[in-house]
């Protein structure tokens, strides 16, 4: 199961702005080559990236907002994967082209990122769950993207996602929190359809971007959820305003992956530059655990590897793996999904 990826579920793709209309980009999502394309009035498609005939990849042929033509023989096929021309069969060759197909899957644009729809071994379910959401509390808000590539499998880059200790180690620095500032937590979780959220709580004292929130006048509090397959969601209040945030981790291939992080606030907006100064904290936070992340990678590497997670502060890494493991059962025998979580939590550690 270590390692093993789930299928059946939203992924982020790219950001949407990366397909403009009239153009196709290639992206790999759980070892599947996909080629994304927009037409010209904006309608997204996601098909194999390859052609049929000779398994050309079609992204490096051409798309004219309405056909991709493969660049080897120049056959065609519009964006829901029907081949509609094949240039060197003759007028009566009497060959139904648009029986020939490449295989297509769901795709959408939500907060601003192209997300695909990867089928399991059952196929599409009658009714495609819901997009994720990046939880909004007004209409008028700013938003952000930032990505990051990892060079480490999709199940410890979530374990480095989930895990609440290592803030003083690795995201060392004036504005976060430092070994002096340790002290112990204590936190409830409890448990959501397919996953599981640490209750809406005061956040750390030690991070000082929390503490700007309290200028709102109103209590601070933070809400965390962990939605399978990969998804971390923050919402920071305080009064009117909020600060909202998703963290994915995408796996591209078995030993790479990629961190997507998506933001929307609505305080301080009158601040100059504030996105600017938002996106690179963000960035200087990701990188951050882009190094410890390939660190591990190098240990994990070795002839025996071994993780030990122990205590409380590892509890979320172990509800992770037997999430993972139950939802994979359930999909193969059927029947609801046994969630490692039965209730309500407390967890303590320090940090």
């Amino acid at each position: 199961m270590d390692g093993e990826l789930l299928w059946g579920f939203w992924y982020p793709a790219l950001v949407s702005k990366a397909v403009r209309p009239g153009r196709m980009q290639a992206q790999t999502l759980l070892e599947l080559p996909l080629v994304l394309c927009r037409d010209s009035q904006g309608r997204i498609a996601a098909l194999r990236d390859l052609c049929p005939h000779r398994a050309m990849p079609l992204s490096f042929g051409r798309f004219d907002g309405a056909r991709l033509e493969c660049p080897y023989h120049g056959w065609q096929f519009d964006m829901d994967g029907r081949c509609r021309h094949i240039p060197a069969l003759v007028d009566d060759g009497g060959l139904q082209t648009e029986k020939i197909g490449v295989r297509t899957y769901p795709a959408c644009d939500q907060d601003g990122y192209v997300w695909v729809y990867i089928p399991d071994m059952q196929g599409l379910p009658a009714v495609l769950p819901d997009i994720p959401k990046l939880p909004v509390l007004s209409e008028q808000y700013q938003l952000l993207h930032i990505s990051t590539m990892l060079t480490c499998s999709i199940d410890n880059g979530i374990v480095g996602l989930l895990d609440p200790a290592h803030g003083p180690f690795v995201h060392q620095s004036v504005w976060w929190r430092s070994r002096a500032s340790i002290h112990e937590k204590s936190k409830v979780f409890e448990p959501l359809p397919a996953g599981f959220r640490m209750r809406a709580h005061s956040p750390s004292r030690n991070s000082a971007p929390y503490k700007l929130l309290g200028l709102a006048g109103a209590p601070v509090t933070t809400t965390i959820d962990f939605v399978l397959p990969n998804l971390r969601l923050e919402l920071v209040q305080a009064g009117r305003w909020w600060f909202s945030s998703r963290a994915t981790v995408t796996p591209i291939t078995q030993d790479q992956s990629r961190i997507d992080f998506c933001a929307a606030w609505n305080c301080f907006r009158w601040v100059p530059f504030l996105p600017m100064l938002v996106r690179g904290f963000a960035g200087v936070f990701l990188n951050q655990d882009k190094r410890a992340m390939e660190r591990q990678a190098l240990g994990l590497r070795s002839t025996t590897p071994s993780m030990m997670l122990v205590g409380d502060a590892d509890m979320p890494a172990r509800w992770y793996y037997r999430l993972k493991a139950a939802y994979l059962a359930a999909r193969q025998h059927g029947g609801a999904l046994d969630h490692p979580l039965k209730g309500p939590v407390t967890l303590r550690w320090r940090s």
